[in-house]
């Protein structure tokens, strides 16, 4: 029997059913997980991580049968997203870090290329509280070596409280974006351009809320851009008067 063009294609894929895979059928599996994986992007950035799977099934437009065959649970695939937005924005920090002689500029050039991205709707919560943790142990040191006699302890805690498996997030992932978010923060404050209060978690919660999720794209672009420059006026520090 001659095969031509797609009738060929779809006999292929549909003729191994017994879970051997030919190529066309990786294909489809392959354009299967990134319409997954971006249509979760697009509905945890507007709804939060709380959207149930079958939104992103109906927005990937595949059945949430295939969403569940390429991650088990849903903690899986918020997991999944989670590491690569906050990948994502320590690339950003370095990049700007990297690429920007001027503290300021740095600071701000990271702040307007992560909120642009949209991968502060993104940002794991556990990401945030840990910065505020972290904040605990490297804010305002000459104050914590003058108070503390005992021997140092280690300037990192990534967490305090316990935290469930399936909660815990990529520390080694969280630990590379506080470092690097902590340079730019403290090369503005050393250059008195950044208020001698603002600490990482400001900066990440900058991230966090400057990016609204909108249904114009316009709209949404231009509001971000507007709410941006506000806090930026508001981490400048001011000249004394």
């Amino acid at each position: 029997m001659h095969l031509q063009g797609s009738s060929w294609s779809a006999a292929v894929a549909s003729s191994d059913g017994n879970g051997g895979r030919n190529t066309p059928l990786r294909v489809d599996a392959q354009r299967n997980l990134e319409h997954v994986l971006r249509a979760a992007r697009e509905v945890f950035g507007e709804l939060g991580y709380g959207a149930p799977m079958e939104d992103v099934a109906r927005r990937a437009r595949v059945g949430v049968g295939t969403v569940y065959r390429r991650f088990p649970s849903k903690d899986v695939l918020v997991r999944r997203i989670a590491e690569e937005e906050t990948a994502r924005l320590t690339d950003q920090a370095r990049a700007a870090l990297g690429q920007e002689n001027e503290p300021w500029s740095a600071l701000a050039r990271f702040l307007r290329t992560s909120v642009a991205s949209g991968a502060g709707r993104l940002l794991p919560p556990q990401v945030l509280r840990v910065g505020v943790d972290v904040e605990t142990e490297i804010r305002l040191p000459q104050q914590r070596q003058a108070a503390l006699a005992a021997p140092a302890q280690p300037e990192l805690r990534l967490v305090e409280r316990p935290m469930a498996p399936e909660d815990e997030p990529d520390d080694a992932g969280a630990a590379a974006l506080l470092e690097v978010v902590g340079q730019l923060v403290e090369r503005a404050r050393a250059a008195g351009e950044l208020r001698p209060d603002v600490t990482v978690a400001d900066v990440l919660l900058v991230i966090a809320t400057a990016a609204p999720s909108l249904p114009d794209a316009a709209q949404q672009a231009a509001a971000s851009a507007r709410l941006l420059d506000i806090l930026l006026d508001g981490l400048r520090s001011r000249p004394m008067g």
